[in-house]
């Protein structure tokens, strides 16, 4: 029964994702007939989705700029997390590279915009110094309300934020401001999402209906290679993290203790449940208390392999979607944005959303194409999950191996400040 109403929200969006798919296939063409409800839907998020970024981003860079600095322990806990995500995507390009799920679609291009509401050829990528300036910046403030310039939102609320916090008192009702915003956004995106169910039946009905059943078939052979591939990581990569942080005996120390994490986790669909145990896991695995203490709830929030590789397979499955190959410079961008969404968009509500809209936009797509995504997410989430959980022990051990037991005393005065 928990496990049922753990999962049961999934499960219900998948199941109109899957009545939807078999409309689309019956009906064909004629499911076009349902997309102005999935387009009311669609347009519902939206309106809600930009303020949400900006309020969630800048409500968060506001308190963590107010707390203390961690010193050479948290610049140890960066370089693990960012080295530990580089693997992960790096193994997940390499895996979905190899093992294509989805050839590009028989549908022409064109058509696809047409159905994603969007007119046109896909924006040209130009150098990889160009889109790097594109995607962080525009040259017109008004272009921040628009959600096709998610990444220069973010960073605008972010700067805000931290200004915000150089002016010390007089901006308390500023932050304030920042923190119930989010609040009311999350509150009515919600709401919204009790649409959900119908919003995506008929979404998808009318896209397999128009694209053909490709797409299903990709989300399947998608599921099975991203499972392999978690399965790899799992049982391979995170024994030779076990090995490097401890030597031999660190092998036989985290799998004896990894297994009720895992389970929790598979059971859960949820990290943040999971702390409790993963900090007693990760303790009986040998590392310090403190460390322990401090790295597994920083990581849950802003660390997640699993997530890393899942958005390698959105990103390798969109390309393909639209018929646009990779170059060098697409896999190098492939790889940053696959972190990123892996790491820091993950930390702010909503996060696999803003995710998606990032990869879609980083990339010339259209955004109306974030369902298309956003059934990825829900298909890996309890394998993600379990990956993404159980991941913070191996971060921990790592980051034993590399602080000093005297540099445990710069934790105490942190651990305050991450719960």
């Amino acid at each position: 029964m928990n496990a049922l109403k753990n999962y049961g929200s999934s499960l219900i969006l998948i199941g109109a994702v899957a009545v939807g798919a078999i409309i689309g296939l019956i009906w064909g063409k004629g499911a076009a007939a349902l997309q102005p409800i999935g387009d009311l839907f669609l347009n519902l998020i939206f309106m809600i989705v930009t303020p949400l970024v900006f309020f969630a981003i800048a409500a968060s860079v506001a308190n963590v700029s107010a707390t203390k600095k961690f010193g050479r322990l948290l610049i140890v806990v960066i370089a693990v997390i960012l080295g530990t995500s580089v693997v992960a995507g790096i193994l997940g390009l390499i895996g979905f590279l190899l093992f294509p799920v989805i050839h590009h679609t028989d549908a022409s291009v064109a058509a696809i915009m047409e159905l994603m509401n969007k007119g046109g050829d896909v924006p040209a990528q130009g150098t990889v110094g160009s889109q790097i300036v594109n995607a962080l910046t525009t040259d017109n403030f008004i272009n921040l309300l628009s959600r096709k310039y998610m990444l220069p939102l973010i960073v605008f609320a972010a700067f805000v934020a931290f200004v915000a916090t150089r002016m010390g008192e007089r901006a308390k009702s500023i932050i304030s401001f920042f923190e119930t915003g989010r609040d009311m956004m999350l509150k009515a995106m919600k709401y919204i999402m009790y649409a959900a169910p119908v919003g995506l039946l008929c979404y998808f009905a009318s896209t397999i209906g128009q694209l053909g059943s490709e797409i299903v078939e990709g989300y399947l052979k998608g599921l099975v290679v991203y499972t392999v591939i978690a399965a790899v990581y799992f049982f391979g990569v995170f024994t030779v993290y076990a090995f490097i942080a401890q030597g031999p005996k660190g092998i036989p120390a985290f799998w004896k203790n990894v297994v009720p994490l895992a389970t929790m986790s598979l059971a859960s669909c949820s990290s943040a449940a999971c702390i409790p145990i993963n900090i007693d896991c990760t303790r009986k695995m040998g590392v310090q208390k403190e460390i322990a203490d401090l790295v597994i709830p920083l990581g849950t929030n802003a660390h997640k392999e699993g997530s890393v590789i899942g958005g390698v397979f959105k990103i390798v499955f969109i390309f393909a979607v639209f018929g646009r190959d990779f170059t060098p410079g697409t896999l190098v961008a492939a790889l940053g944005v696959a972190i990123l969404v892996g790491t820091a968009m993950i930390a702010i509500p909503v996060g696999g959303m803003v995710a998606e809209l990032i990869i879609l936009t980083v990339f010339g797509f259209p955004p109306e194409a974030i369902f298309i995504l956003y059934v990825i997410s829900t298909i890996i989430d309890p394998v993600a999950t379990m990956l993404n959980a159980t991941g913070q022990s191996t971060t921990a051990m790592l980051v034993n191996r590399f602080v000093k037991v005297k540099d445990a005393e710069e934790i105490e005065p942190a651990l305050a400040e991450v719960s």
